[in-house]
Protein backbone atom coordinates (compact mmCIF):
# COMPACT_ATOMS: atom_id res chain seq x y z
CA UNK A 1 0.00 0.00 0.00
CA UNK A 2 1.39 3.46 -0.93
CA UNK A 3 2.35 5.60 2.07
CA UNK A 4 0.73 9.01 2.34
CA UNK A 5 2.97 11.89 3.34
CA UNK A 6 0.98 13.84 5.93
CA UNK A 7 2.94 17.07 5.32
CA UNK A 8 2.29 16.85 1.58
CA UNK A 9 -1.37 16.17 2.28
CA UNK A 10 -1.59 19.29 4.50
CA UNK A 11 -0.03 21.48 1.78
CA UNK A 12 -2.37 20.13 -0.87
CA UNK A 13 -5.47 20.43 1.32
CA UNK A 14 -4.61 24.08 2.01
CA UNK A 15 -5.49 24.90 -1.59
CA UNK A 16 -8.50 22.61 -1.89
CA UNK A 17 -9.94 22.74 1.64
CA UNK A 18 -12.86 24.99 0.75
CA UNK A 19 -13.88 22.87 -2.22
CA UNK A 20 -13.79 19.53 -0.40
CA UNK A 21 -16.73 18.29 1.65
CA UNK A 22 -16.17 17.53 5.32
CA UNK A 23 -17.03 13.82 4.99
CA UNK A 24 -14.37 13.53 2.26
CA UNK A 25 -11.73 15.03 4.59
CA UNK A 26 -12.83 12.65 7.32
CA UNK A 27 -12.54 9.77 4.89
CA UNK A 28 -8.96 10.79 3.97
CA UNK A 29 -8.00 10.97 7.66
CA UNK A 30 -9.53 7.54 8.13
CA UNK A 31 -7.48 6.16 5.25
CA UNK A 32 -4.26 7.60 6.73
CA UNK A 33 -4.98 6.10 10.14
CA UNK A 34 -5.77 2.75 8.57
CA UNK A 35 -2.51 2.69 6.62
CA UNK A 36 -0.50 3.58 9.70
CA UNK A 37 -2.08 0.80 11.73
CA UNK A 38 -1.31 -1.74 8.99
CA UNK A 39 2.30 -0.59 8.82
CA UNK A 40 2.57 -1.13 12.58
CA UNK A 41 1.30 -4.66 12.11
CA UNK A 42 -2.17 -4.01 13.55
CA UNK A 43 -5.22 -5.48 11.86
CA UNK A 44 -8.30 -3.24 11.37
CA UNK A 45 -11.14 -4.16 13.71
CA UNK A 46 -13.76 -6.29 11.95
CA UNK A 47 -16.42 -5.28 14.47
CA UNK A 48 -16.01 -1.57 13.94
CA UNK A 49 -19.38 -0.02 13.01
CA UNK A 50 -19.60 1.38 9.49
CA UNK A 51 -21.12 4.86 9.56
CA UNK A 52 -23.02 6.02 6.50
CA UNK A 53 -22.06 9.61 5.89
CA UNK A 54 -24.91 11.95 4.97
CA UNK A 55 -24.04 14.41 2.21
CA UNK A 56 -22.54 17.51 3.78
CA UNK A 57 -22.21 20.83 2.08
CA UNK A 58 -21.80 24.54 2.42
CA UNK A 59 -23.17 27.32 0.29
CA UNK A 60 -26.48 27.04 -1.58
CA UNK A 61 -25.84 23.87 -3.64
CA UNK A 62 -28.11 21.67 -1.55
CA UNK A 63 -31.81 20.84 -1.58
CA UNK A 64 -34.63 18.93 0.08
CA UNK A 65 -37.26 17.52 -2.27
CA UNK A 66 -40.86 16.88 -1.23
CA UNK A 67 -42.71 14.39 -3.43
CA UNK A 68 -46.50 14.50 -3.67
CA UNK A 69 -48.80 11.75 -4.92
CA UNK A 70 -52.47 12.68 -4.90
CA UNK A 71 -53.14 14.38 -1.57
CA UNK A 72 -50.20 12.69 0.21
CA UNK A 73 -46.59 13.78 0.68
CA UNK A 74 -43.63 11.41 0.96
CA UNK A 75 -41.45 11.46 4.08
CA UNK A 76 -38.22 9.48 4.20
CA UNK A 77 -36.57 8.22 7.39
CA UNK A 78 -32.81 8.32 7.60
CA UNK A 79 -30.96 5.17 8.56
CA UNK A 80 -29.59 4.93 12.09
CA UNK A 81 -26.05 4.86 10.70
CA UNK A 82 -26.31 8.24 8.95
CA UNK A 83 -23.94 10.81 10.50
CA UNK A 84 -26.35 13.78 10.46
CA UNK A 85 -29.70 13.26 12.24
CA UNK A 86 -29.77 9.44 12.25
CA UNK A 87 -33.32 8.11 12.27
CA UNK A 88 -34.81 11.54 11.51
CA UNK A 89 -37.60 12.15 9.02
CA UNK A 90 -36.69 14.02 5.87
CA UNK A 91 -37.70 14.81 2.33
CA UNK A 92 -35.17 13.67 -0.27
CA UNK A 93 -31.89 15.29 0.72
CA UNK A 94 -29.29 15.99 -1.94
CA UNK A 95 -26.28 17.98 -3.08
CA UNK A 96 -25.99 19.77 -6.39
CA UNK A 97 -27.42 22.67 -8.33
CA UNK A 98 -31.08 23.06 -7.23
CA UNK A 99 -31.86 24.73 -10.55
CA UNK A 100 -30.84 21.63 -12.49
CA UNK A 101 -34.28 19.98 -12.39
CA UNK A 102 -33.13 16.88 -14.26
CA UNK A 103 -30.29 16.25 -11.81
CA UNK A 104 -32.63 16.77 -8.87
CA UNK A 105 -35.10 14.28 -10.36
CA UNK A 106 -32.30 11.73 -10.73
CA UNK A 107 -31.45 12.20 -7.04
CA UNK A 108 -35.11 11.50 -6.15
CA UNK A 109 -35.03 8.33 -8.25
CA UNK A 110 -31.77 7.28 -6.59
CA UNK A 111 -33.20 7.69 -3.07
CA UNK A 112 -36.78 6.49 -3.61
CA UNK A 113 -36.80 4.20 -6.63
CA UNK A 114 -39.48 6.39 -8.27
CA UNK A 115 -38.61 6.63 -11.96
CA UNK A 116 -37.68 10.04 -13.36
CA UNK A 117 -40.38 9.43 -15.99
CA UNK A 118 -42.99 9.49 -13.19
CA UNK A 119 -41.77 12.77 -11.68
CA UNK A 120 -42.92 16.29 -12.56
CA UNK A 121 -41.30 19.41 -11.14
CA UNK A 122 -43.91 21.73 -9.57
CA UNK A 123 -41.95 24.56 -7.97
CA UNK A 124 -38.83 25.57 -6.07
CA UNK A 125 -38.39 28.21 -3.36
CA UNK A 126 -35.61 30.34 -1.94
CA UNK A 127 -32.91 28.68 0.16
CA UNK A 128 -33.26 28.47 3.94
CA UNK A 129 -30.37 28.43 6.37
CA UNK A 130 -30.49 25.19 8.38
CA UNK A 131 -28.25 24.05 11.22
CA UNK A 132 -26.58 20.67 10.77
CA UNK A 133 -24.48 20.08 13.85
CA UNK A 134 -22.04 22.98 13.93
CA UNK A 135 -22.65 23.90 10.30
CA UNK A 136 -25.12 26.39 8.86
CA UNK A 137 -26.15 25.31 5.38
CA UNK A 138 -28.38 26.88 2.75
CA UNK A 139 -30.98 24.36 1.60
CA UNK A 140 -33.45 24.89 -1.26
CA UNK A 141 -36.91 23.25 -0.87
CA UNK A 142 -38.32 21.73 -4.05
CA UNK A 143 -41.70 20.13 -4.81
CA UNK A 144 -42.25 17.27 -7.28
CA UNK A 145 -45.42 15.41 -8.23
CA UNK A 146 -45.23 11.64 -8.66
CA UNK A 147 -47.52 9.48 -10.75
CA UNK A 148 -46.45 6.39 -8.81
CA UNK A 149 -46.91 5.61 -5.11
CA UNK A 150 -44.35 2.77 -5.17
CA UNK A 151 -41.28 3.64 -3.07
CA UNK A 152 -38.07 1.73 -2.36
CA UNK A 153 -35.97 3.66 0.21
CA UNK A 154 -32.27 3.70 -0.68
CA UNK A 155 -29.01 5.60 -0.04
CA UNK A 156 -29.50 7.51 3.24
CA UNK A 157 -32.96 6.09 3.91
CA UNK A 158 -34.38 2.82 5.18
CA UNK A 159 -38.06 3.67 5.59
CA UNK A 160 -40.72 5.81 3.85
CA UNK A 161 -44.32 6.87 4.46
CA UNK A 162 -46.97 8.67 2.43
CA UNK A 163 -48.66 11.02 4.88
CA UNK A 164 -51.27 13.77 4.99
CA UNK A 165 -49.42 17.13 4.72
CA UNK A 166 -51.39 18.39 7.70
CA UNK A 167 -49.51 16.07 10.05
CA UNK A 168 -45.94 16.86 8.96
CA UNK A 169 -45.54 18.99 12.07
CA UNK A 170 -46.32 15.90 14.19
CA UNK A 171 -43.13 14.22 13.04
CA UNK A 172 -41.15 15.80 15.85
CA UNK A 173 -37.84 14.06 15.25
CA UNK A 174 -37.01 15.37 11.80
CA UNK A 175 -34.49 17.50 9.96
CA UNK A 176 -34.54 21.18 11.02
CA UNK A 177 -37.58 23.23 9.94
CA UNK A 178 -39.13 20.45 7.85
CA UNK A 179 -42.59 21.99 8.23
CA UNK A 180 -41.41 25.42 7.10
CA UNK A 181 -39.53 23.91 4.16
CA UNK A 182 -42.68 22.16 2.97
CA UNK A 183 -44.74 25.34 3.38
CA UNK A 184 -42.27 27.22 1.17
CA UNK A 185 -43.26 25.08 -1.84
CA UNK A 186 -46.73 23.83 -0.89
CA UNK A 187 -49.49 24.82 1.55
CA UNK A 188 -51.40 23.90 4.68
CA UNK A 189 -55.03 24.25 5.73
CA UNK A 190 -55.63 26.48 8.74
CA UNK A 191 -58.93 26.76 10.62
CA UNK A 192 -60.42 30.13 11.53
CA UNK A 193 -62.94 30.41 14.39
CA UNK A 194 -65.79 32.74 13.46
CA UNK A 195 -69.03 33.97 14.96
CA UNK A 196 -71.85 31.48 14.30
CA UNK A 197 -73.78 32.44 11.20
CA UNK A 198 -71.12 34.89 9.99
CA UNK A 199 -68.93 32.41 8.11
CA UNK A 200 -69.81 33.68 4.61
CA UNK A 201 -69.34 37.32 5.60
CA UNK A 202 -65.90 36.57 7.00
CA UNK A 203 -64.94 34.64 3.86
CA UNK A 204 -66.14 37.53 1.66
CA UNK A 205 -64.15 40.04 3.71
CA UNK A 206 -61.03 37.91 3.38
CA UNK A 207 -61.46 37.82 -0.39
CA UNK A 208 -61.93 41.60 -0.43
CA UNK A 209 -58.75 42.11 1.57
CA UNK A 210 -56.75 39.91 -0.76
CA UNK A 211 -58.04 41.74 -3.83
CA UNK A 212 -57.21 45.17 -2.40
CA UNK A 213 -54.05 47.25 -2.74
CA UNK A 214 -53.30 47.91 0.93
CA UNK A 215 -50.84 46.54 3.45
CA UNK A 216 -51.53 42.88 2.58
CA UNK A 217 -49.80 43.01 -0.80
CA UNK A 218 -46.79 41.11 0.53
CA UNK A 219 -48.82 38.04 1.55
CA UNK A 220 -51.11 37.72 -1.46
CA UNK A 221 -48.86 35.05 -2.89
CA UNK A 222 -48.94 33.12 0.41
CA UNK A 223 -52.76 32.77 0.66
CA UNK A 224 -54.18 30.31 -1.87
CA UNK A 225 -57.85 29.93 -1.04
CA UNK A 226 -60.75 30.19 1.39
CA UNK A 227 -63.22 27.36 2.03
CA UNK A 228 -66.55 28.01 3.72
CA UNK A 229 -68.44 24.71 4.13
CA UNK A 230 -72.19 25.26 4.32
CA UNK A 231 -72.69 22.46 6.86
CA UNK A 232 -69.90 23.49 9.25
CA UNK A 233 -70.99 26.33 11.51
CA UNK A 234 -68.51 28.66 13.19
CA UNK A 235 -65.44 27.71 11.16
CA UNK A 236 -63.84 28.40 7.79
CA UNK A 237 -60.63 27.05 6.24
CA UNK A 238 -57.81 29.09 4.74
CA UNK A 239 -55.14 27.51 2.54
CA UNK A 240 -51.79 29.22 3.12
CA UNK A 241 -48.07 28.55 3.32
CA UNK A 242 -47.70 29.46 7.02
CA UNK A 243 -49.85 30.41 10.02
CA UNK A 244 -48.30 33.86 10.49
CA UNK A 245 -49.59 34.89 7.05
CA UNK A 246 -53.13 33.95 8.10
CA UNK A 247 -52.78 35.84 11.39
CA UNK A 248 -51.69 38.93 9.49
CA UNK A 249 -54.59 38.50 7.06
CA UNK A 250 -57.19 38.66 9.83
CA UNK A 251 -55.36 41.37 11.77
CA UNK A 252 -54.34 39.20 14.73
CA UNK A 253 -50.58 39.62 14.33
CA UNK A 254 -50.26 43.29 15.20
CA UNK A 255 -49.20 45.84 12.60
CA UNK A 256 -51.48 48.10 10.61
CA UNK A 257 -54.08 45.50 9.56
CA UNK A 258 -57.48 46.08 11.20
CA UNK A 259 -58.74 42.99 13.10
CA UNK A 260 -61.32 41.17 11.01
CA UNK A 261 -64.80 41.48 12.49
CA UNK A 262 -66.51 38.22 13.54
CA UNK A 263 -63.26 36.28 13.21
CA UNK A 264 -61.79 35.44 16.59
CA UNK A 265 -58.57 33.55 15.92
CA UNK A 266 -56.60 30.98 13.96
CA UNK A 267 -56.74 27.61 15.68
CA UNK A 268 -53.30 26.18 16.50
CA UNK A 269 -51.85 23.54 14.20
CA UNK A 270 -52.86 22.57 10.70
CA UNK A 271 -55.88 20.65 9.45
CA UNK A 272 -55.31 17.30 7.72
CA UNK A 273 -56.72 17.25 4.20
CA UNK A 274 -58.64 14.10 5.10
CA UNK A 275 -60.75 16.10 7.55
CA UNK A 276 -61.74 18.60 4.87
CA UNK A 277 -62.18 16.36 1.83
CA UNK A 278 -65.79 15.36 2.72
CA UNK A 279 -66.76 19.04 2.50
CA UNK A 280 -65.19 19.35 -0.96
CA UNK A 281 -66.95 16.38 -2.53
CA UNK A 282 -70.55 17.10 -3.56
CA UNK A 283 -72.97 14.49 -2.25
CA UNK A 284 -75.79 13.01 -4.24
CA UNK A 285 -79.26 14.07 -3.11
CA UNK A 286 -80.13 10.39 -2.72
CA UNK A 287 -77.22 9.74 -0.34
CA UNK A 288 -78.57 8.22 2.88
CA UNK A 289 -82.02 7.39 1.45
CA UNK A 290 -82.97 3.72 1.14
CA UNK A 291 -86.06 1.77 0.13
CA UNK A 292 -88.43 1.38 3.07
CA UNK A 293 -87.39 4.64 4.75
CA UNK A 294 -90.13 6.92 6.05
CA UNK A 295 -89.78 10.46 4.72
CA UNK A 296 -91.52 13.81 5.05
CA UNK A 297 -92.31 15.68 1.85
CA UNK A 298 -91.06 19.27 2.08
CA UNK A 299 -92.53 21.03 -1.00
CA UNK A 300 -95.60 21.47 -3.21
CA UNK A 301 -99.15 20.42 -2.35
CA UNK A 302 -98.01 17.46 -0.25
CA UNK A 303 -95.72 19.49 2.01
CA UNK A 304 -95.70 17.95 5.51
CA UNK A 305 -97.14 14.60 4.35
CA UNK A 306 -95.42 11.36 5.40
CA UNK A 307 -94.60 8.67 2.87
CA UNK A 308 -92.67 5.42 2.44
CA UNK A 309 -89.84 5.19 -0.11
CA UNK A 310 -90.44 2.39 -2.63
CA UNK A 311 -87.61 3.11 -5.08
CA UNK A 312 -84.39 5.15 -5.22
CA UNK A 313 -83.08 6.30 -8.64
CA UNK A 314 -79.51 7.43 -7.85
CA UNK A 315 -78.65 8.35 -11.44
CA UNK A 316 -81.58 10.76 -11.60
CA UNK A 317 -81.42 11.76 -7.91
CA UNK A 318 -85.11 10.93 -7.56
CA UNK A 319 -87.17 8.79 -5.19
CA UNK A 320 -90.54 7.11 -5.60
CA UNK A 321 -92.81 7.27 -2.55
CA UNK A 322 -96.30 6.23 -1.47
CA UNK A 323 -98.30 8.51 0.82
CA UNK A 324 -99.38 7.01 4.12
CA UNK A 325 -102.71 8.80 4.32
CA UNK A 326 -103.85 8.18 0.74
CA UNK A 327 -106.92 5.95 0.45
CA UNK A 328 -105.34 4.24 -2.53
CA UNK A 329 -101.52 4.22 -2.43
CA UNK A 330 -100.32 5.80 -5.66
CA UNK A 331 -96.58 5.84 -6.44
CA UNK A 332 -95.25 9.37 -6.79
CA UNK A 333 -91.78 10.26 -8.07
CA UNK A 334 -90.15 13.43 -6.74
CA UNK A 335 -86.67 14.89 -6.41
CA UNK A 336 -84.64 13.43 -3.56
CA UNK A 337 -83.81 16.87 -2.14
CA UNK A 338 -87.54 17.49 -1.62
CA UNK A 339 -87.86 14.84 1.09
CA UNK A 340 -86.38 14.43 4.57
CA UNK A 341 -85.85 11.02 6.15
CA UNK A 342 -87.65 10.77 9.50
CA UNK A 343 -87.30 7.05 10.14
CA UNK A 344 -84.92 4.43 8.78
CA UNK A 345 -86.24 1.18 7.35
CA UNK A 346 -84.11 -0.82 9.76
CA UNK A 347 -85.53 0.91 12.84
Amino acid sequence: MTDIDEEELDETSGNEEEAMEEPVLDEVDSMVNTDESVEDGEEPSETEEVVTEAPSYSGSDAFVVFVRHGDKVLLMQRADTVADFPGAWDGVYGIGNPQDVDAVARRVEEATGISVANLTHVRSAEARGLEFGNRLNDVVPILFQSESPEVEPRTLYNHAEWIDPGVIQNYQYSIPQIGELYGDVASYLFILKTTMGQEHKVASEIQARLSGTGSLQDIKGEIFGVLCPTILNGYIFVEASAIHHVEKLIGRAGGRTTPLKNCRKVLPGTSPLGDVTPYLEPKSATAGIEEGDIVEIRVAAFKGERARVTNVAENKEEVTVELFDAAIPIPMTIRADQVRVTQRAAE
